[in-house]
């Protein structure tokens, strides 16, 4: 026997014995979700748009191309001024990628994206701002209840998305975009 497989092997021997993990029963607060999301969104640095929000989302991506800025779109009726590419590398210059969120989460401001709804597994990362749509009828609670929708054998991949990215990682200054993009804004149809 190895030196290895005795280690393993003591190590076996004064494991714990399994327990099955606990179950968390939480009452989700169920008022005013809309209300709650958008104080969560606004607690990490996003924005809501609520009043006439498509309506909202196609003015200001029209705006955004009229600028010459680099605008990608998934979202049906609203086109940027390029096309999502297959390469990720061809999204280098990116700065605004319009995109369906599936749901949000009314305790944390986060919207789960897939990879299908972002149109290529990079956008939401590599472009400078985000504009993400989500349904308000697709409001939930709590991660608790967000996690029960979350089905990644017919995604494949997705993530939730809180915020613009920001770090404090390095000497605790606070730094907006640093692996990802700078702001966030959700129209809420």
């Amino acid at each position: 026997m190895s030196s290895k497989s005795d280690i393993l092997a003591a190590l076996g021997s004064v494991a714990l014995a399994k327990h099955p993990m606990p179950q968390v029963e939480i009452a989700p607060r169920l008022d005013d979700l809309i209300g709650q999301f958008e104080a969560s969104l606004k607690a990490v640095g996003g924005t809501l748009v609520k009043e006439d929000a498509m309506s909202a989302l196609q003015a200001k991506v029209a705006e955004l191309v009229g600028e010459g800025q680099q605008v990608i779109s998934q979202v049906a009726d609203v086109t940027g001024n390029r096309e999502t590419p297959e390469d990720p590398h061809a999204l280098r210059d990116i700065n605004y990628a319009v995109i369906d969120g599936e749901f949000a989460v009314a305790e944390n401001g986060a919207v789960w994206v897939t990879e299908q709804g972002a149109g290529i597994r990079i956008a939401p990362f590599i472009c400078e701002n985000l504009l993400l749509v989500v349904r308000a009828d697709s409001i939930v609670a709590n991660m608790h209840q967000a996690l029960k929708q979350v089905d990644l054998q017919s995604t494949g991949y997705g993530v939730f998305i809180s915020g613009p990215s920001k770090t404090a990682d390095i000497e605790q200054a606070l730094v907006i975009g640093a692996h990802g993009a700078c702001t966030l804004t959700v129209y809420l149809v």
